[in-house]
């Protein structure tokens, strides 16, 4: 217990680091490790032994975010001048090159390389780090230095970190139906009920403190539209804390990874984020128009 308090204060004080920075390239030079890290954590766990794999899945888990927005590096790299990078070819191009890399390397080791193998590559040096992208892509959702994107990003983590919480002091206090005995023994029906509504409290003394110290209030139509959507993010944490589950087991690992001691990898961290942050783009896209 006393490791995960001491943990839990570290990775505090870096978020405090990162929020006073998040305009600066420290914010997105963080969500990159994060997103390489994680990368790395579920190769390992799958036990990919293609080193071309595993070491080019990393860095393009690296790369990735940073291309969450074209006002990404500023003041550091001028928009413009990132744009004409980011415009030089479809970003579907991009991908297209990446996989055809990774069957390349399939073939060249296809005694010890499976279509498997490629398979977890690609998810987890493309589709894990465009969920972490997000975090860039919703900072600038509203334009760049407007508070209300930053808001968006706590309000993606306040609805994974509310469902988790909620969920785990509810079931231990009155959970008795099991959810998903199989995947995760300990989540309970009235555990996941319990979740939904403290990340829904949680989200109305967000909004509130938000609109009484921000510049960029939320006007009342985009209070309603976040708090009628939370319940549903707050769901949607719960499968990907679920999801995470069953790889593990598939993997048979307990944790993903080590870096944070007595929390596990960063995965084990972000994992439900990972799901609420897709819905609250959408949302976001009905609230900033």
């Amino acid at each position: 217990m006393k490791q995960r308090v001491l943990t839990a204060a570290v990775l505090l004080a870096l978020l405090a680091l990162v929020v006073w920075q998040i305009y600066t390239p420290l914010f997105i030079a963080v969500i990159a490790v994060f997103s390489a890290i994680a990368a790395g954590e579920i190769m390992h766990c799958a036990k990919i032994s293609n080193k071309f794999l595993f070491v080019f899945g990393v860095i393009v888990a690296f790369i990735v975010p940073l291309f969450s927005s074209a006002s990404i590096l500023e003041p550091f790299v001028p928009t413009y001048t990132l744009l004409k990078f980011y415009n030089f070819l479809p970003k579907a191009v991009y991908v297209i090159v990446i996989v055809i890399a990774y069957f390349l390397a399939m073939l060249k080791d296809y005694e010890h390389t499976k279509f498997e193998d490629v398979a977890i590559t690609i998810v987890a040096s493309l589709l894990v780090p465009s969920g972490f992208a997000l975090f860039g892509v919703l900072r600038d959702t509203t334009g760049y230095g407007n508070q209300i994107g930053v808001y968006l990003i706590f309000y993606a983590l306040i609805s994974a970190l509310g469902t988790d919480v909620g969920a785990q002091l509810g079931g231990m206090a009155i959970g008795k139906t099991k959810m998903s005995p199989k995947i995760s023994p300990k989540k309970t029906v009235e555990g996941a009920v319990c979740g939904i509504v403290f990340s829904l409290i949680l989200n109305a003394v967000a909004i509130v403190l938000y609109n009484h110290f921000a510049d960029f209030r939320l006007t009342m139509t985009q209070a309603t539209v976040l708090l009628a959507a939370a319940p549903f993010i707050a769901f949607l944490s719960m499968m990907g804390d679920l999801t995470a589950s069953v790889l593990k087991r598939n993997f048979d690992v307990k944790d993903f990874g080590k870096i944070f001691p007595g929390h596990g990898g960063v995965m084990d961290r972000f994992d439900s984020s990972l799901f609420t942050l897709p819905l609250t783009f959408v949302v976001a896209q009905f609230i900033v128009r």
